[in-house]
This record gives structure tokens, C-alpha cells and sequence, in this order.
């Protein structure tokens, strides 16, 4: 069954494999969605650049245990994601704080930073939303994706699992977008725009350690002690969810997912009873944000813009940026560079790529009060 969700115990992440393997063998193997010489992406949760100990992102032990199993399916693991952070180095620093870029040297594993690899405009069949996304480059030229999300609550969704885990594939103006859409309900519909052209072939869940109250960043860690699998992600979200005290029927991921013809409202579990790791979850407060009147979150979010900038005095013309830029938004004026606003889709390409450091960064009056508090 496709839609069957396995959960087990997992007290101790010295033991994170053991356990995987089990979670995974329970819903029928890596066999059943690897084949040899496939280009597997692990796709982790690397919001922030935040210590494994804070719960924010996947940890460690998990992503180097789906790296091994992988490479024992006879797949070529790579590990990728984009933080969610507006700065440059966002993702770097995520990566190298959270422990996985350790992970991904010791398992002689490509790391992707979904900023700096690119990414494709693709047309999405029967969007509600977004007809058109750009999307990680690395998840479209993956042959199986794998979601490993971290299990917390989240102050728009309540609740953040495996699929708004490929919320990270989108380049950050696509995220500002949707969230400026301001509405808990259209914004779940927005992030199965995503999921319906980016879905991955299995979840492994970490919920070892989950966040409770203002997730998905400033919550405090909760010891649940449990790893959850599925091939289906919607189907897993339901499961993790309940198991944290929050009604799949009030996620708006989950609910649009299932409008939409994705997963399954009471999926077969196995392994653990899940009664047996329930564990109430304190929810979010919501945050400044998604507390505000909906017209109060459009307005401030438009004034709310952190852009790269070509520094002219320093640019050298070298055409490294313009050869990186996904959208192409890097053009010629007056024997100068100058970066098309319309066009620039803020995944700091240029910025992170600029042999000269010419690229500075251009903060609004509203951005430069809240980034400084």
C-alpha cells in the first residue's frame, strides 16, 4: 500500500539507523523505489543554521543513514535544500551548523545548495495558485526524491511535515509570494501547486526530537522518540500529525493535498501503535505575521524586500553572474550591470558566485528595522 505509514521507536539517535531501516522495511524497502545507478536526492529540513540540539532541522544521524541506505540500494545519494533564511550564505552556513555538511564529507556525498545550482521554470497542470513555478534544478534532474522532514508545528500551518519539506526547492521570491497570499487555506493550496510537480518517491521523519510552540524556528525541542516512513508523504503528514495532537483536518497542507486527489485520510499504520508516542504538542501562537489582518501581511510584506546589487565601482565584467542567473535577470546598460527586479527571483546566485564581491545587498526601510531588532 502505498499509503501506509510505519512508525517506530527511536529514543537515542546514536541508533538512527537501526530504526530507519525498520521504518523503511516496514512500508516494503528502498528496493521497491531505487534502481541501480539512480540519482537519489535527500531532500532534509534546513531552514536556519541552527545546532542539531535546537530541533529546527533534520538531524544529522538521520540524513548519513539515508545516505549508506541509499548507496546499499545501489542508488547515488546527493543531499540537497535551500534555506529559508533572506540572507547570503543562508544555506552554506545551514548546512555546515546543522552537521549535514560533515555528513555529506564522511559519506563522500555531492551537497547541493539549491540557491547557487539554479533553477527551472515548469509549468504546473491544474494549479489553483501558481501556473508556473521555478523550481530546484537538482530536484528535477533527480531520479527519485526523498523527503526528510523534521516533525513541528508551524505558525501558518500548525503544522510542518513532509510536504511542505519541498517548500525549500522554491526560489525565496516564490516563498515571499505565496506567503504574502496571506490566508492559511489558499496558502496550503499554494504548497500542493508545488508538491503536485515536486512529489517525492518516500518520507523517513524525524521525530526523535520534534519542536513544539512557534515552529518551524522558535519553538522548543520535545522529546517524542519516534521515526515515521511512507512512499506517501500526505498520508504520513496525517499520521505525524495527529500524533502531535493537531487535527489533520485543520492542516492546510494536508487538506488541499487531499482536495486534490493526494494521500489518504486514514492511512493503514504499522509498527508502533501510535498511541504509543502521542505526545501533545503546544501549538504556535501564530507569530506577528499570520496574527495581523491579511491586508495588514500583503502591505508590510511588499515593503519588505532584501535585494541584490551590483556594485559597479567593483564589477569587473567577468560575466559570472550573468552565466548563473536562472532567469536571466542580469542584463547590460550603458556598459554596466544591472539586475532586472521584475526578473530576479532573490536566490542570491550572484551574490554567492561573484569572484570580484561585487554584489552587495539593497535593504528596504522596513527590512533593515526588523533584521537589525
Amino acid at each position: 500500500m502505498a499509503d501506509k505509514v510505519s512508525i517506530v521507536q527511536c529514543d537515542d539517535y546514536s541508533k538512527s539507523k537501526e530504526y530507519v531501516i525498520e521504518a523503511i522495511s516496514l512500508i516494503g524497502g528502498l528496493e521497491s523505489i531505487i534502481s541501480r545507478g539512480e540519482r537519489v536526492l535527500l531532500k532534509p529540513n534546513l531552514l536556519a543554521a541552527r545546532k542539531p540540539e535546537d530541533a529546527v532541522t533534520t538531524h544529522p544521524t538521520i540524513v548519513a543513514s539515508m545516505c549508506e541506505l541509499v548507496k546499499e540500494a545501489g542508488g547515488i545519494p546527493v543531499i540537497g535544500d535551500g534555506s529559508g533564511m533572506t540572507h547570503p550564505g543562508a544555506t552554506a552556513d545551514a548546512f555546515r551548523i546543522s552537521g549535514v555538511e560533515e555528513v555529506a564529507k564522511k559519506h563522500d556525498v555531492e551537497l547541493i545548495n539549491f540557491q547557487t545550482a539554479g533553477y527551472v521554470e515548469i509549468d504546473v497542470p491544474k494549479a489553483m495558485h501558481f501556473p508556473k513555478l521555478h523550481l530546484s534544478k537538482a530536484v528535477m534532474d533527480a531520479d527519485v526524491i526523498i523527503s526528510l522532514p523534521k516533525m513541528k508545528t508551524h505558525e501558518l500551518t500548525y503544522y510542518t511535515g513532509a510536504v511542505k519539506n519541498m517548500f525549500g526547492a522554491l526560489p525565496l521570491r516564490s516563498r515571499k509570494e505565496m506567503h504574502l497570499l496571506a490566508d492559511r487555506k489558499i496558502f496550503g493550496e499554494a504548497v500542493i501547486d508545488l508538491y503536485s510537480v515536486a512529489k517525492p518517491h518516500l518520507a523517513v521523519m524525524d521525530a526523535v526530537v520534534g519542536m513544539q510552540g512557534n515552529g518551524p524556528s522558535h519553538g522548543t525541542p520535545v522529546k517524542t522518540g519516534a521515526i515515521l516512513a511512507s512512499y506517501d508523504c500526505v498520508s504520513l503528514d496525517v499520521v505525524a500529525s495527529d500524533i502531535m495532537g493537531i487535527d489533520p483536518m485543520k492542516v492546510p497542507t494536508t487538506v488541499a493535498a487531499l482536495e486534490r486527489g493526494f494521500g489518504e485520510t486514514e492511512p493503514k499504520v504499522v509498527g508502533v501503535n501510535p498511541e504509543d508516542v502521542k505526545m501533545k504538542y503546544k501549538p504556535s501562537s501564530g507569530g506577528i505575521l499570520f496574527n495581523a489582518p491579511p491586508f495588514m501581511t500583503k502591505i508590510f510584506g511588499r515593503y519588505f524586500e532584501i535585494r541584490p546589487k551590483i556594485d559597479t565601482s567593483r564589477c569587473v565584467l567577468c560575466g559570472a553572474c550573468v552565466m548563473n542567473c536562472s532567469t536571466h535577470a542580469i542584463e547590460e546598460v550603458e556598459k554596466h550591470l544591472e539586475i532586472n527586479r521584475e526578473k530576479c527571483i532573490l536566490c542570491y546566485c550572484c551574490r554567492e558566485l561573484c569572484p570580484a564581491n561585487a554584489v552587495d545587498i539593497e535593504k528596504s526601510l522596513l527590512a533593515k528595522i526588523i533584521t537589525k531588532r
